[in-house]
């Protein structure tokens, strides 16, 4: 995402109820990877994914226990799904939404109030994603990591681009990219090469991005603070730069 936006979003975007969003949708994950591939993290690759996101996000682990045996379950009747929704916010900013839902009649319902709310408009499939490429995404701790050795190392794993940025918690951090049929590819490199990996998955990566006022900025920053309050919603892509 857009450096100026990620700095601003620091500084403004600080909610008490942080640490419990991100735990509910980081065991809305975990669930979803349980149900199509088993509760043993070692026999399914999405799980172990899940879990790592879930710990980068300091999910306690009796937390994460507790998600995956409650998705094991026989009980456990949650049908998650991912879906996308796209639109513009103010400014002719593209964003795309990534979400997690059982009941896509509610989510849909909250996104497009949303982004109603926010002076921006739910667009329709395919009316913002072509702006994006989709990819394979590894977020590292940079600390005792060289960056032209990692590159060296996993170019031919399908490495496609480093860069650096702010996670979550606003510490820095090296990013990965790949095309995303070499997602697999990549991540069973960095495993074999035993480089950690705070989380990974797919991002939407803008092709082009657009220069905005301090002002403006903080009207688009409204509208995906919003679309961020909805626990349904993983995470906002946008072209900001």
């Amino acid at each position: 995402m857009g450096r100026t936006f990620e700095n601003r979003k620091q500084a403004m975007a600080k909610r008490s109820d942080r640490d419990a969003k991100a735990f509910t949708r980081a065991g809305r994950k975990i669930a979803m990877a349980v149900k199509s591939g088993g509760p043993d993290p070692d026999a399914n690759p999405a799980l172990r994914r899940a879990m790592q996101n879930a710990q980068s996000v300091n999910m306690p682990k009796d937390r994460v226990q507790a998600a995956i045996d409650k998705a094991a379950g026989a009980t456990d009747t949650d049908d998650w799904q991912d879906a996308l929704y796209e639109g513009y916010g103010p400014h002719g900013v593209a964003i795309i939404v990534d979400a997690t839902t059982n009941n896509p009649t509610r989510t849909v319902a909250n996104v497009r109030f949303a982004f109603k709310k926010g002076n921006g408009n739910l667009g329709a499939s395919g009316s913002v994603a072509f702006q994006f490429d989709q990819l394979g995404t590894f977020r590292l701790d940079p600390a005792g990591v060289e960056r032209d050795e990692i590159e060296l190392e996993l170019i031919d794993d399908g490495l496609d681009d480093i860069d650096e940025g702010l996670g979550e918690d606003g510490e820095q951090e090296l990013i990965l990219r790949c095309a995303r049929e070499d997602f697999g590819k990549l991540s069973s490199a960095l495993e074999a090469k035993k480089i950690e990996v705070k989380s990974s998955g797919f991002e939407w990566v803008p092709q082009n991005r657009t220069e905005l006022s301090d002002e403006q900025i903080d009207e688009v920053l409204g509208l995906i603070d919003r679309l961020d309050q909805d626990d349904d919603v993983q995470k906002v892509f946008h072209n900001m730069a």
